[in-house]
């Protein structure tokens, strides 16, 4: 299968020609959450992103096999192979067991994902489910000389592995400068660090007595490091090379540094061709996330309980507005960037539903198929999704224009107007119409029997009460507009 689409491989800092390891077939994996806490707007970006590339991959014709984990274990507090599980820790606090939390959030996340109109994942391995698989792995790093044992430990010997492959090849990060920047934080007392070198980092933790998530291994009673999960669960579902690894760029380093570092350490190969990273939210020019404290959840943006929030924002004006600026772009949050993009999508999908309403002329004034081709080439360069949208207002100020009767429209640029509207807007952009409270099916009934009673206002040469109805009904938000076919409303 002939691809046109180029991604930017944070690997080689290039953009290059996608080209899938078997033709016809793309095997993506993404990391999925850390299931201590509820989902926010910093976890919808990386999840919305490669849906898009999801779904643009299956609009190509791919068959994909796309895997994204749940961490439910092995991921310190600190990242540092240091201090408390964060889900232990979580499970603590609430005085539950720690797969009570996972459960728990776990529901949340996916909640979330369905109200993003995010697609399943085709397959959602558990780091707690793999631990054999992650037991495996270590063996052979440390059959092939590139890990060490201490006190019941296992860490990658960071040192060792340099001398065969390169580390730090997708971060930039070099190895005598890591140790020299960490060897100022190393304890007072040498003899309690069991690292040979403060860069080394953990394939396997012994438990401390009081630590409750542990699995018999051959070192000893203990969990898995953080980064070791993505490593073997990847490889059991992709094989020992496969073709697209994403993520947020918060975790290009040390998270996805590591990864490739245990890929080659314990089967020589590099495990991934391209690696994809999307920029942060920031607030305020600050990161968005937990460990900074300034996060809002997505339930608060559905339901606009936070204080930073002026008004609820649904799903998908969340979704349209991660998607109106470029994946590798910072995105900064802003209430008024929010409303705007909640007006933008309402216009796009208000274009959509008049596409049937317009009238066929024997020309048209717009070249539909110039337009397809310009949407596609912005899709194939890096996912731009900034772009493809600015071709689409193009396309929604053109069908405005139709119905307004000023411009012409052919009947089979129509349909192919009408065709790639739908698939660009809806199954690769993946927005959709939603059905908020304010549009139920009651009140879709109460809006019909008002209109009703301001046709026979009208009919009845009663204007005073038809622009009465009218100017009560856009007082609170909702539009009505008189047509040939009959009267249409809209909420703004």
């Amino acid at each position: 299968m002939e691809s046109n689409l180029y991604i930017t491989n944070s690997l080689t800092r290039t953009k290059e020609k996608f080209e899938p390891i078997t033709p016809g077939f793309a095997g993506l994996y993404v990391c999925g959450p850390t299931v201590y806490g509820a989902p926010h707007l910093g976890h919808a970006r990386p999840y919305v992103t490669f849906d898009v590339l999801h779904r643009y991959l299956l609009q190509l014709g791919f068959k994909v096999r796309y895997v994204r984990n749940i961490t439910d274990v092995g991921h310190l507090v600190d990242d540092a192979d240091e201090g408390d599980d964060k889900i232990a820790r979580k499970a603590r606090l609430e005085k539950l067991e720690p797969m009570e939390v996972v459960e728990l959030y776990t529901r949340q996340f996916h909640q979330a994902m369905d109200s993003l109109n995010i697609l399943p994942p085709s397959i959602e391995p558990r780091a707690s489910g793999h631990i054999i698989e992650q037991i495996e792995m270590i063996k052979k790093i440390i059959e092939n000389g590139f890990a060490y044992i201490s006190n019941g430990s296992v860490y990658l010997d960071v040192i060792a592995y340099s001398k065969k492959f390169p580390y730090g090849e997708l971060s930039g990060r070099v190895v005598d400068e890591l140790i020299a920047g960490a060897g100022n934080e190393r304890r007072e007392l040498e003899g309690q660090d069991e690292k040979k070198n403060p860069v080394d980092f953990a394939l396997w933790k012994k438990a401390s007595p009081e630590h409750i998530m542990r699995w018999p291994s051959p070192w000893s009673d203990g969990f898995p490091g953080w980064h070791i999960e993505c490593s073997a669960m990847s490889c059991k579902y992709l094989g020992d090379t496969f073709d697209i690894h994403g993520g947020g760029m918060d975790l290009l380093f040390p998270h996805h540094e590591a990864e490739i570092a245990q890929s080659k350490a314990s089967s020589g190969k590099a495990a991934v061709r391209y690696w994809m990273h999307n920029n942060m939210i920031t607030i305020n020019g600050q990161k968005m996330g937990k460990s900074l404290g300034n996060f809002i959840n997505l339930d608060e943006f559905f339901d606009g309980s936070h204080a930073l929030l002026e008004q609820a924002y649904s799903p998908m004006t969340i979704r349209f507005f991660l998607l109106q600026a470029h994946y590798r772009s910072t995105l900064d949050f802003s209430n008024d960037a929010l409303k705007a993009a909640e007006k933008a999508l309402q216009k796009i999908l208000n274009a959509i539903e008049v596409l049937p309403k317009l009238n066929i002329s024997s020309e048209s004034s717009f070249d539909v198929d110039a337009w397809i081709k310009k949407c596609y080439e912005a899709l194939d360069d890096d996912l731009n999704t900034a772009i493809t949208i600015a071709h689409i207002f193009d396309a929604v100020r053109f069908i405005n224009s139709v119905h307004a009767g000023t411009e012409k429209i052919a009947a089979n640029d129509l349909s192919k107007l009408t065709e790639q509207m739908h698939t660009l807007c809806y199954n690769i952009l993946g927005v959709t119409k939603e059905t908020s409270s304010s549009t139920t099916d009651d009140s879709a009934g109460l809006m019909d029997l008002i209109i009703d009673i301001r046709k026979n206002a009208r009919e009845n040469k009663d204007f005073s009460t038809s622009d009465k109805i009218r100017d009560a009904l856009s007082n609170i938000g909702i539009t009505i507009k008189d047509e040939k076919e009959g009267t249409t409303w809209s909420k703004n």
